[in-house]
């Protein structure tokens, strides 16, 4: 059980600082889904299948946000299928499906031997998780939350690029223009008197 909680601590640290070290936003991503991927395992192997469930389900969702607020802080606009090109080559899976498999040999390993009693693990269920969440520690998930949607206020702000002024291509079908160039102005129900239906 050390070993597996050694090699799964190794595996996060290991991800994490390819995390901190890629240059490339996708790598990074790749790479820190693995370190989730990791924490989760220890959570499991330290006796708490919950909090490791939480981790997988949580911050699988917090991945796709922090996806989000990258692609709309960068609002690569044309560019994005040139570039994604360049960043989806095969060599990037690598590092990541490696330490994906030795997470995935250590579950499987887990979830294969028999339970071992340990009598000192109180389990927490659903329910008290979530009467803890929102009762003594409400004022932290509601900050958690408003600093959650500054985040993507501040990603909004910082993408936003004003769009630049197209020039109209019917200018030159105004009223005005076909009045000078001697064009018929006759609209449509200028032929009938006022109030007739």
């Amino acid at each position: 059980m050390y070993l597996l909680f050694y090699i799964s601590g190794a595996v996060a640290i290991l991800a994490t600082v390819m995390t901190i070290t890629r240059l490339n936003a996708v790598h990074a991503l790749l790479y820190f889904v693995v370190s989730l991927l990791s924490i989760a395992v220890i959570f499991y192997i330290l006796g708490a299948p919950f909090i490791a469930a939480l981790e997988v389900i949580i911050y699988a969702g917090a991945i796709m946000v922090l996806f989000i607020f990258v692609v709309m802080m960068l609002n690569l606009g044309e560019r994005a299928v040139e570039m994604e090109g360049k960043w989806l080559s095969p060599g990037m899976w690598i590092g990541p499906e490696i330490l994906a498999a030795i997470l995935i040999a250590e579950v499987v390993y887990l979830l294969s031997r028999p339970p071992v009693e340990v009598h000192a693990i109180q389990y927490v269920e659903p329910r008290e998780v979530g009467l803890a969440l929102f009762g003594p520690y409400l004022i932290g998930v509601e900050l958690a939350s408003m600093l959650l949607l500054g985040a993507l206020v501040g990603a909004y702000h910082l993408g936003y690029r004003k769009p630049e002024a197209l020039e109209n291509p019917d200018a030159d079908n105004t009223d005005a223009t076909r009045a000078a160039a001697g064009g018929d102005l006759v609209r449509a129900g200028h032929d009938r008197p006022a109030g007739a239906a």
